[in-house]
């Protein structure tokens, strides 16, 4: 039995292609996962662009999040058989999910939600993981008092429709997102933030509600742009995380001045570097999925493509490469 996969194809990189490649052995970590849907992000454009500056020398399949069956597993697994339903963010070192079937470590995968479609669960891991990761570990909210406050700038993408709910139930600080239109300022609200502003001057937005400064800043989109604002609106002692590198030097000054620090989130940091609580992103993918049976948390899914083909993974990087998108877009097989 052979893979499936849809791939940056190397001979007109801007280009996909379909392939066929050999099933693959599990490592003695790994889970070789029947795949059933995949989620379109950011990285997965943002890799494909440096490939057609690159170029490269054999078909790259790209696709991180991803939702899917056990099919086999390795020596050293535990807690999955073949047969469990599963869903994960990837690694960005490996193979990814625009396939049939893929191998992904075991322990960064969680057990899909079961309220949940394919679809809507594939939309989940990536953008939970950094929204928890932003908040919990970078930026620990949750040891904040209520009389402190979190602004999330892009409340209604990806990452910022699971960074609300996440805030609002595991943390006592006010919540306050940027959104530009009121349909997504709606979302913003619709999942917990007490304030939404708009993103165009947000000095002078906060001023309106007597805002000087606020404690913790997640920036979800444009560091560079929103930069001056950002050391403006930081607090003395405050924290800021982003997770969207900086295409120019970012001026430390005024966070030299109030002792602010500056975290990032990068939701591969720990697959790539193999670190030793690795497992951490499991564990947290199996307490988002009981938030969402719960129905505390919901999928961020808006849009679905159907069928692995080079057709809709296109669309679907299309879809993402528009910008201001609200949710997530999926591509079901």
């Amino acid at each position: 039995m052979s893979v499936k996969a849809i791939a940056v194809n190397p001979n007109a990189p801007e280009s996909f292609i379909e392939i066929t490649q050999p099933m693959p052995q599990p490592g003695e970590y790994d889970l070789l996962v029947e795949v059933k849907a995949v989620s379109i992000n950011p990285v997965d454009t943002k890799v494909h662009a440096s490939l057609k500056k690159n170029g490269l020398q054999e078909p790259r399949v790209l696709g991180w999040d991803a939702s899917g069956v056990v099919t086999a597993v390795g020596s050293k697994v535990s807690g999955f058989k073949p047969g469990d339903e599963v869903y994960y963010a990837g690694d960005i070192t490996r193979a990814g999910s625009n396939a049939s079937h893929q191998l992904i470590d075991s322990r960064i995968v969680g057990h899909k939600p079961r309220t949940l479609s394919w679809a809507a669960s594939a939309a989940i891991p990536l953008t939970a993981l950094t929204a928890w990761e932003g908040l919990f570990e970078r930026l620990a909210i949750q040891d904040a008092g209520e009389d402190k406050t979190l602004l999330i700038i892009g409340g209604a993408g990806g990452v910022g429709s699971l960074a609300i709910p996440f805030a609002r139930l595991h943390s006592k600080v006010k919540i306050i997102a940027t959104a530009s239109r009121e349909d997504s300022a709606q979302w913003c609200r619709d999942r917990g933030a007490d304030l939404v502003v708009n993103y165009h001057d947000l000095p002078g937005e906060l001023a309106k509600h007597g805002l000087q400064f606020v404690d913790y800043i997640f920036i979800l989109n444009d560091t560079d742009g929103h930069w001056a604002a950002v050391s403006q609106l930081i607090a003395p002692q405050g924290h800021i995380c982003s997770i969207v590198e900086n295409e120019h030097p970012l001026d430390q000054d005024a966070l030299k001045s109030k002792s602010a620090a500056l975290h990032w989130e990068f939701m591969y940091t720990r697959s790539m570097y193999q670190t030793a609580d690795m497992a951490r992103q499991g564990e947290i993918l199996n307490e988002v999925a009981k938030l969402v049976d719960a129905g505390e948390v919901e999928s961020a899914l808006s849009e679905t493509f159907h069928g692995l083909s080079v057709e809709s993974i296109s669309k679907a990087h299309e879809k993402v490469l528009e910008g201001h998108m609200r949710g997530k877009v999926v591509v079901e097989f």
